[in-house]
């Protein structure tokens, strides 16, 4: 649908100084080239105040003066530089996204297919022509070849013609533009030597060019597919719709946008609060770590303000309304991660700076050789011959390799070690590291929550307080039934909502609950508290006896203290940032000998710090798990969670580390390091390679018989070099899988 048919309008947001706002879907960016001349072309119109391009997503966000402009002229714009624009919607962009992989797909198959068959006629030849092959056997192939070749070179390679028809239509270039020339000329000549009946053709050529090149847009398409699902992530975090409060007293569920600042919703025990308000009825315990990192459950109560996307525990709470549908942390959250990676998204890989040199050089090579023989005075047939030997020899299959081989085994090695990458550039990034930001809570410490080994309780004590628990609903409750491995509640328990739960066992009363219902005095609690700062605290009482403190948290990881250790004594710079209470942080800081730590941040302080340690000149990895790490993840250089973390957080980091124990961080950050290497020695292979063919295939002493298997012959070493990368990492071919 072109803009005009379209009432953009209705998908703009405006602000109340004027200000207007809209978020598009852009399909036909392929390259960071792309992005540029998209986000230059807009900040031209007048109005427009800033444009941004987000290259995993391609989510295109435009901000303009609604006094001076309109969004047709905006979408006009995009048509006119070659781009389809659809509003943005998670739900759509990931269908056109799966519809383009597979179209991809089934291209790289296609060429996969047809470049194994012509390659096997292409040997005969080749050997042929080195012995006794027939003129007319040989013509025969020929034509086999290009019966397979045709069709092949017209559906896969497609992809590449649009995307080249489109720049060169609106006067740009890409480089998808070489990449048509050399396949089409490659296909031409090698047609035209066949009506010839010449000895050699170059369908070979044209189609595993298509091939090599396939599996490197593939390759890209799914990493891209992983960087967007943020975006659907974090909606199956937000509620539609509440239960809001009627004037007689009833509740009806109606969608947010139906509600108004100051409206009253209900929300009942184990439901998720859908909006930001103030509790006007109710009292209970909120569970916030999610959105703040807090580890433990909030009281809360009449007048207490709390947030969309947490979790209320056991109480009925009524909420006035202070933000719904727009406007609430979550929101914030959300505004923040997409801008977070943004500005990550303009990080221009290895391959990328690679082939930006790339195409001018060798194209330029090739025609500067087809002219230079025919002012030489050399027939046009030969003279272009002599041309296409040089784009062959010079195919970037080598340059396409150099990353992506490395990548392959990298990836295994990461695999090994229990590290999933979401991310293709992650070992290059990760590879740059030097310093280190660690979340505490479901990072540092284990995701959830579990009873102390030092509890105190005799193994009958132990045994009658998870009964108890299973009795109780109450989240700390369930920590310590699932530590206690109770199997059977007590049959005659009571539950008092917000304080405890009670049964009568062999004449004695036993209690588990608040340290209050078990009469346990401020003064040992406070003493308690203080010896274990990052737990809660849950009293036991059985019969006329003290009661004792149980402490459930979120205690450190298996070899947390190893890890920073090992860390500090390869050179990272190691820090802290957390949403918990001082207290906790303070004490896991002491735990680890950890120097420098904060506490309380919320997500805008976090990147607030990694963007001025970033100014600095640090390359920053973040490693956190909830919610309101998300954006400080996206903000980062580069990132990883462990695979307890929320979706949203999962999607925002670059890898995912499983297990309970934080080692595979130095693992990863050291295979990346000898991964980045391996790939610059590729690089500089395919360099060399150049350096030493192109002179040779320019003054005519290479066929193309010779320039493919040159060609070949390059692409090879630099899988090989790859393959070498797992002697250098030293790690074993049997992948770890305990969790």
């Amino acid at each position: 649908m072109s803009a005009p048919e379209r009432d953009w309008a209705a998908f703009v947001t405006n602000t109340d100084d004027g200000k207007a706002h809209m978020d598009l879907a852009v399909d036909g960016i392929t390259c960071a080239a792309c992005m540029y001349e998209i986000e230059r072309g807009l900040q031209k119109l007048d109005g427009v105040e800033k444009a941004r391009v987000n290259l995993s997503s391609h989510r295109l966000s435009v901000d303009w003066d609604g006094e001076k402009t309109n969004p047709s002229p905006i979408v006009d714009l995009l048509q006119r530089l070659g781009y389809k624009a659809y509003p943005f919607d998670p739900a759509q962009v990931k269908s056109r996204g799966d519809a383009v992989g597979k179209e991809i797909l089934r291209a790289l198959a296609v060429s996969g297919f047809a470049a194994m068959n012509i390659m096997l006629l292409s040997i005969s030849i080749w050997s042929g022509n080195a012995s006794d092959i027939d003129p007319e056997t040989r013509s025969f192939f020929h034509w086999v070849s290009a019966l397979i070749a045709l069709p092949t070179v017209v559906y896969s390679g497609r992809i590449f013609f649009r995307s080249a028809y489109m720049a060169v239509k609106t006067g740009r270039l890409n480089m998808d533009v070489p990449i048509t020339i050399g396949v089409l000329l490659a296909t031409g000549l090698s047609m035209w030597q066949t009506v010839q009946e010449a000895e050699h053709a170059y369908f070979d050529s044209a189609v595993m060019l298509l091939f090599f090149l396939l599996v490197g847009r593939y390759c890209d398409h799914l990493m891209r597919r992983k960087t967007r699902s943020f975006a659907e992530n974090l909606a199956t975090l937000k509620a539609e719709s509440a239960a809001k409060i009627q004037e007689d007293g009833s509740a009806l569920d109606v969608p947010l946008s139906k509600l108004s600042i100051g409206d009253r919703v209900l929300v009942r025990a184990g439901e998720r609060i859908s909006v930001d308000g103030k509790i006007s009825t109710g009292t209970s315990e909120v569970d916030q770590s999610l959105v703040t990192g807090e580890t433990l459950l909030q009281p809360v109560g009449e007048g207490d303000l709390v947030y969309a996307g947490t979790m209320n525990t056991y109480g009925v709470l009524e909420i006035e309304v202070t933000a719904a549908a727009k406007g609430t942390l979550l929101d914030e959250v959300n505004r923040l991660l997409e801008t977070a990676m943004e500005g990550r998204s303009k990080y221009v890989h290895i391959a990328d700076r690679a082939s930006q040199l790339y195409a001018p050089v060798v194209h330029a090579a090739a025609l500067l050789t087809l002219v230079g023989w025919i002012m030489l005075g050399m027939a046009w047939q030969p003279a272009l011959v002599i041309a296409i030997s040089v784009l062959i020899i010079t195919c970037p299959c080598a340059l396409g390799l150099a990353i992506p081989a490395v990548q392959v085994v990298a990836s295994g090695l990461f695999f090994n070690e229990r590290v999933l990458l979401n991310a293709g550039d992650a070992i290059e990034r990760l590879a740059t590291v030097d310093t280190i930001v660690f979340d505490k809570t479901g990072t540092l410490t284990l995701p959830e929550a579990s009873l102390s080994k030092e509890h105190g309780l005799s193994a009958e004590q132990l045994e009658l307080a998870g009964r108890l628990a299973l009795s109780s609903s109450h989240p700390l409750s369930q920590a310590i039934a699932k530590a206690t491995g109770a199997q059977q509640a007590l049959p005659d328990a009571k539950e008092s909502a917000g304080k405890g739960v009670e049964a009568v066992v062999d004449g004695m009363c036993a209690k588990l609950g608040s340290p209050a219902f078990c009469g346990v005095s401020d003064e040992q609690l406070e003493q308690a508290k203080t010896q274990q700062p990052d737990a809660s605290f849950v009293a036991f009482q059985s019969g006329d006896k003290p009661a004792q403190l149980l402490p459930v948290g979120q205690f450190m990881r298996e070899g947390a203290t190893e890890t920073i250790q090992k860390l500090k004594t390869a050179g990272y710079t190691i820090e802290i940032l957390s949403g918990d209470h001082k207290g906790a942080v303070e004490h896991a800081a002491q735990m680890l000998s950890v120097e420098s730590w904060q506490a309380a941040m919320k997500p805008q302080d976090k990147i607030d710090h990694i963007e001025k340690l970033k100014a600095q000149g640090k390359k920053v990895l973040m490693v956190g798990d909830g919610l309101n790490d998300a954006p400080s993840l996206a903000a980062a250089n580069v990132s990883i969670s462990p695979v307890s973390a929320v979706h949203v957080s999962q999607a925002a980091a670059d890898a995912v580390f499983l297990g309970d124990s934080l080692a595979p961080v130095m693992s990863a950050l050291t295979i990346s390091k000898k991964a980045r290497w391996v790939m610059n020695q590729n690089l500089a292979i395919s360099v060399v390679y150049n350096l030493i063919a192109v002179p040779f295939a320019v003054l005519g002493f290479v066929t193309p018989l010779v320039a493919a298997l040159a060609m070949s012959g390059s692409s090879i070493i630099v899988t090989l070099n790859a393959v070498r990368l797992r002697m250098l990492a030293g790690s074993s071919t049997q992948p770890n899988l305990e969790v």
